[in-house]
């Protein structure tokens, strides 16, 4: 057997992926939070590009109408009067601004104003972003600074306050964590008291190592605070320490009579104890420095046109109009008097600030035939409500389209509309569906919408099992297999009939 090379040349075709396209296809994909993100990040990182707040009647397509000169905001053309003294003394300041803006030192906390007297956006963009806020163990640490305690009870408090995680809970058991603190060695009898201090800091049931010792700890101290009578007035301390203690898993079954008989209290004292007790926090980690949800920002918003009696499209939050290559820098382009390496420098930047406003502009008309087809077909939806969602699977809208069904899921990715309904993920319209007895189509998420109402309207006494929403189902014409629709109700967070029943 021997070995060796050789050259061959074969035909082949294979479809590749420029770097042109692959930046369309992210900024397809990208939610309005993010774009407007990468705007920024591309804005730092090319000179040419620039951005502007526009006036409603000015050119929106990102370049200057026909004719006329890109300017920035408040530059006004020279007009050489008959008294030239006003004239030049625009010229000193203009040159009075320009020696500001690019000599004003790093130190000076802020950038020169723009020359019409308003602030610079990215100063202010940072000016007004929210500080972070503090994490539960900063929180924690900066109350136990304060604590009375030996010195090796305060090393093991700041121990154990590493180990308590974002809900509020120390899982970790003591002795692991005496065997872990190696570089701060520390005693179990000083793990204990320092747990027992730690449990005593805001908020209470912090430190607990499980939702029972969580919720009595919190009742402690509630009933330490008796003089706040807006906290502590109407608790029965007694009979919600019992069911804590004993009664928990009673309570998560619903088991209402069974309590009753065993504690020989009225079933009405007990649901007035879960009515206080569930005032508690399960979870009391979570009220110090949780992160708020960031705001959601819809792409688009859908309205009837009385006119019309048809729903119309407007695109929301658009940051193509702002965009613009700047002036300056394309005459510079175009003067011979540039060296060779800033030409091509100017030339690389024009060229990437090109493709970003044309995927950007890519971006928002995809986005708008897809909506448009949502429209179409989920008019019911907009009349009439939930129940009345059609099946839309992302195949077809890219039949419709004449797109690959890649596009179409890049272009619903953490979109939102705007409705006449709400706010909703624009994923939401896109789903497989069924056909019920008339020969109507339904999405599954309509079928869900069927099934919550059938549980909001029966009877909380005597609530419907599983059979029985089948065959709540099955006389609005849908028929759907018991498995299923448990299925939805656990999707839904609905419980089960036995834990749905009111006493």
């Amino acid at each position: 057997m021997e070995l060796g090379q050789s050259l061959s040349m074969r035909p082949e075709m294979r479809t590749l992926l420029t770097p042109r396209m692959i930046q369309s296809m992210e900024i397809l994909q990208l939610p309005l939070a993010a774009l407007e993100e990468r705007i920024e990040q591309e804005m730092e990182n090319n000179p040419v590009l620039e951005i502007r707040e526009i006036e409603p009647e000015e050119p929106t397509d990102g370049q200057p109408a026909e004719g006329e000169d890109r300017r920035e905001e408040g530059e006004t053309s020279l007009v050489v009067q008959d008294d030239a003294k006003a004239d030049f003394d625009r010229l000193d300041r203009i040159s009075e601004y320009l020696e500001n803006e690019e000599y004003t030192p790093p130190a000076s906390g802020h950038r020169a104003s723009n020359s019409d007297g308003e602030r610079d956006k990215k100063t202010d963009f940072l000016n007004n972003t929210v500080a972070r806020s503090e994490n539960l163990v900063d929180f924690l640490l900066n109350q136990w600074a304060f604590i009375e305690a030996p010195d090796p009870v305060k090393v093991a408090g700041e121990v154990i306050v590493n180990y308590i995680n974002p809900e509020g809970y120390l899982t970790t058991a003591l002795e692991d964590i005496q065997k872990e603190s190696l570089k701060r060695p520390v005693t179990l009898e000083h793990l204990q008291t320092a747990l027992q201090l730690i449990q005593t800091l805001d908020p209470a049931g912090i430190g607990a190592r499980n939702v029972r010792e969580c919720l009595l700890l919190q009742l402690d101290a509630l009933e330490a605070r008796e003089e706040d009578d807006n906290e502590s007035s109407g608790h029965d301390f007694d009979l919600e320490r019992n069911l804590v203690t004993e009664h928990l898993k009673d309570l998560e079954m619903n088991r209402y009579p069974q309590i009753s008989k065993k504690l020989n209290r009225p079933i009405e004292q007990i649901k007035t104890a879960v009515k206080y007790l569930g005032r508690l926090h399960p979870h009391p980690g979570k009220q110090i420095g949780h992160d708020d949800a960031p705001p959601i920002t819809p792409d688009a918003r859908i309205y009837l046109d009385e006119e019309t009696n048809k729903y119309e499209i407007e695109m929301l939050n658009d940051p193509a109009p702002n965009l613009y290559i700047s002036a300056m820098y394309r005459k510079m382009l175009k003067d011979r008097i540039c060296d060779k390496k800033t030409r091509e420098f100017l030339s690389n930047n024009v060229r990437n600030a090109r493709w970003l406003l044309e995927s950007i502009e890519q971006r928002k008309s995809t986005i708008l035939r897809v909506i448009r087809v949502v429209v179409d077909a989920q008019r019911e939806f907009f009349e009439k409500g939930a129940e009345f969602l059609r099946p839309l699977p992302m195949i077809q809208v890219a039949d419709m389209l004449g797109i690959h069904v890649a596009t179409v899921s890049r272009a619903v990715s953490e979109k939102w509309i705007q409705t006449p309904r709400g706010i909703f993920p624009l994923r939401r319209f896109f789903s497989q569906g069924t056909i019920n007895d008339e020969g109507e189509e339904m999405s599954w998420a309509a079928v869900q919408e069927k099934l919550k109402i059938i549980v909001a309207n029966e009877n909380k006494s005597h609530p419907f099992n599983d059979d029985e929403i089948v065959a709540q189902l099955k006389e609005q014409g849908i028929d759907l297999a018991r498995r299923t629709v448990a299925k939805y109700r656990k999707t839904l967070n609905i419980a089960t009939a036995r834990q749905r029943r009111q006493f």
